[in-house]
């Protein structure tokens, strides 16, 4: 059985290192366009300096042959022929399959801002050369702009933060880390990133990026018409999948490739995982995703039966937060409880019994069981006790033959 997969990330890696375990005998390929294996989570190490590029390797040591995996690196897929089940690579070899897993991730996406694709000093933060190229650079300049308050984007700030430079942040909704995180939450980051000397503008938006003669950025034009200077900006308002070897008419594709809940493509022999599907971008999600699809691949019907994305943790400026779930209630018919006291917050969104959200900020030890709560859509109505002090062990029961039962 010949096995190809596309991409060398979460998805990619971890589906051909179960597809070894699975498959003792077949032969397993990886083509990736990177020519290291890293996190992308981790790339404002770079910029900050704390991490070189080997320090972001997830893998053990000698991964591709301790699997006996074959990786072709620093290429792309040109075009996939479903017909003969091949994939042309830009450097025109030509790779057939068996089975073929699509994990090709996707890649920063530029918005039409007037200038600001044509400029230079502009960059995404998707890969290891958008953070090497960012980290050189910011040697050179003064004033960075990041365009974008999500994940992403404090990433790149905290990465700027160990360089000497000046730090504009930009963010259209009304707080940074607006997926992820409600008011108050929120505004404890804000208050710590300007503590350092991050500019935040929340509820505002680029209109223009101001060039000087030779092309290169030296300040964007804010929608209230403000002018903030900048030598370099950081774009990271959203991605874009990698899926433009893909023909028309072919694979099925919708915010990126469609794929079932076996991570079966409507091609029979293609599957895909990841960041290229368009759906919850977040490391875990991709890893399981991949480990699932590769069982597929080896016809061990498995079901990705875990696609609870909204969950997010983070670590910004020593400040540890776990949210869940919902993170405002819809209206009214929710109830919201809260804890707040020194440099504690905590909040559990609830309907009739069943627990939809939760925040934990400066003290995580309850996302364990809140995870496992909203997940399966626990009913807690029947458990008379504190609701931030319920443990796994308010579910256990001991039987009249003294056998634990778990009842939820």
């Amino acid at each position: 059985m010949k096995y190809l997969v596309l991409g060398a990330s979460a998805a990619g890696v971890n589906a051909a290192k179960t597809l070894r375990e699975l498959d003792a005998d077949g032969e397993i390929t990886i083509v990736s366009k990177d020519n290291h294996i890293y996190s992308r989570c981790m790339l404002h190490h770079i910029i900050g300096e704390k991490r070189n590029v080997e320090g972001l390797n997830f893998t053990e040591k000698d991964f591709f042959e301790n699997y006996d995996i074959k990786w072709k690196k620093g290429v792309l897929a040109k075009k996939l022929n479903i017909h003969d089940k091949t994939v042309l690579l830009d450097n025109e070899e030509s790779l057939s399959y068996d089975k073929l897993l699509i994990a090709t991730g996707s890649s920063s996406f530029i918005p039409p801002v007037k200038n600001l694709r044509e400029a230079k000093g502009v960059y995404g933060l998707r890969n290891i050369e958008d953070a090497l190229m960012i980290k050189e650079e910011a040697k050179n300049v003064e004033n960075v702009v990041v365009l974008g308050g999500g994940l992403v984007g404090i990433d790149a700030v905290v990465g700027l933060l160990e360089q000497n430079v000046d730090v504009s942040l930009v963010e259209m909704a009304d707080k940074i880390l607006p997926l992820q995180l409600d008011q108050y939450a929120s505004s404890r980051y804000e208050d710590l990133f300007k503590s350092e000397g991050v500019s935040i503008f929340t509820g505002r938006s680029v209109k223009e990026a101001v060039l000087d003669e030779a092309g290169n950025v030296k300040a964007v034009r804010l929608d209230n018409g403000m002018l903030i200077k900048c030598e370099m900006v950081i774009v990271a308002t959203g991605v874009r999948p990698n899926t433009n070897f893909i023909e028309e008419n072919t694979i099925e594709l919708d915010r990126g490739i469609v794929v079932n809940h076996r991570c079966e493509t409507n091609i029979e022999d293609i599957y895909a995982a990841g960041d290229v599907c368009g759906k919850n971008p977040i490391w875990p999600l991709a890893v399981k995703a991949g480990i699932v699809a590769a069982h597929n691949m080896v016809e061990q019907k498995t079901d990705l039966d875990d696609f609870f994305g909204l969950k997010n943790s983070m670590n910004f400026l020593g400040l540890q937060t776990i949210s869940l779930g919902l993170i405002d209630a819809p209206d009214e018919s929710y109830e919201v409880c809260m804890q707040q006291y020194k440099d504690i917050y905590k909040k559990i969104i609830l309907k009739d019994g069943i627990i939809y959200g939760a925040i934990l900020q400066g003290d995580i030890a309850y996302a364990g069981v809140l995870t496992y709560l909203i997940k399966n859509k626990v009913d807690i109505s029947q458990i008379n006790k504190d609701i931030f002090e319920i443990s796994y062990a308010d579910f256990f029961s001991i039987k009249e033959n003294a056998e634990y039962q778990y009842a939820v």
